[in-house]
């Protein structure tokens, strides 16, 4: 029996799940598929996740049990293999998977499924796989769900180092749960980007140790990253990088030397902006003492009657706030004065304009 034949013979019978008659169907044309592809994809921290399938309709016809029988291994989809690739290690329902590109097949039953992940991913359907291939079996129980007459991949609940992967088909919900160890994906990731071109600015070591900082990752090396940074451009921005680290790491005095060190090199604006990150940090008498001294330095920049403002205003100073706003208001530039101008509102009605 010829190839062609045999493959007609299969499509005949129904096993692609094709809403396509066996006429339409092309071995050297491009062709509409009644189970047409997509492909979904979903990054979570900086690994990303891709599902590459094709897509049957329902059609009227009974699914589960009948069109796809229990207990029988299945593609997940129609046509080739349905596959789903990560850029980085996951787990999957909390069980390790390493990066790469997988055929993704489930085994179906009435109250229970398999996930299946092969490591052959280039065949056609279910028809030659081999359970010896496989990279990872997880169990999940299925969910009842709306109506979906193509077969549909989603992503859901997505959080910051996990997604649950869904397929919905007829109402019909098979979820599995996909998480990224972000801190390590991370470090990976820092480790090879800082040998590039990366390594010879300082903003990529000072990115770096920003992220590790606002992310609770490891201080310690997150201050290597900031000393990396200083070493290859001594700037503000650094230097405040550095202290922030060591505050958090409660080295106090060390802090204050790296802090009074990167605002000897701010600009007037870093300097407010240092003073107003103070304020959020709920550090009120370090803030008023750098708004009053950038103010008295120069007293010609807008937004340092700006920082006045806040300090009278944080203090119940309501009037001497209001005086302030409206001198920055008459220095602002056009696209500042709308916003400074409700600002002055808040003030003359006793509003405190730093909540």
């Amino acid at each position: 029996m010829s190839q062609r034949i045999a493959v007609v013979l299969i499509l005949a019978s129904g096993l692609l799940l094709s809403a396509l008659p066996v006429s339409a169907q092309s071995f050297v044309l491009d062709l509409p598929r009644g189970s047409q592809h997509a492909i979904v994809s979903q990054r979570v921290g900086i690994t990303d996740i891709a599902i590459n399938y094709h897509r049957p309709l329902v059609n009227g016809r009974p699914i589960w049990g009948k069109l796809v029988p229990y207990g029988q291994v299945w593609r997940a989809g129609a046509n080739e293999n349905t596959t789903i690739s990560f850029s980085d290690p996951v787990t999957i329902e909390g069980k390790a998977l390493d990066r790469g590109t997988y055929g993704l097949h489930m085994l179906p039953t009435a109250d229970s499924w398999t996930i299946i992940f092969s490591k052959n991913y280039t065949s056609w359907g279910s028809f030659t796989y081999d359970e010896k291939e496989d990279a990872l079996r997880v169990n999940v129980k299925p969910q009842p769900t709306d109506m979906h007459n193509a077969l549909t991949y989603d992503f859901d609940d997505l959080g910051t180092d996990s997604a649950v992967v869904t397929l919905r088909w007829e109402k019909l919900a098979v979820p599995f749960k996909v998480a990224v160890n972000v801190s390590d994906v991370m470090q990976k990731s820092f480790d090879k980007q800082l040998r590039g071109l990366a390594q010879y600015s300082w903003m990529g070591w000072d990115d770096a140790a920003t992220y590790l900082h606002d992310n609770k990752g490891n201080l310690d090396q997150a201050l290597k990253y900031a000393n990396k940074s200083i070493e290859t451009e001594d700037r503000y921005d650094n230097e405040v990088t550095k202290s922030r680290i060591l505050r958090a790491m409660g080295k106090k005095d060390e802090a204050k030397t790296a802090e009074a060190k990167g605002l000897e090199k701010a600009s007037p604006l870093q300097i407010h902006l240092f003073a107003r990150q103070l304020q959020a940090d709920n550090r009120q008498d370090e803030a008023f003492v750098i708004f009053r001294d950038n103010a008295k330095n120069h007293p010609n920049e807008w937004f340092v009657h700006t920082g006045l403002a806040r300090m009278y205003s944080a203090q119940g100073d309501f009037d001497n706030a209001a005086k302030e706003m409206k001198t920055a208001l008459s220095m602002a530039p056009d696209q500042q004065k709308s916003y400074l101008d409700g600002m002055v509102k808040k003030l003359e009605a006793k509003q405190d304009v730093n909540k």
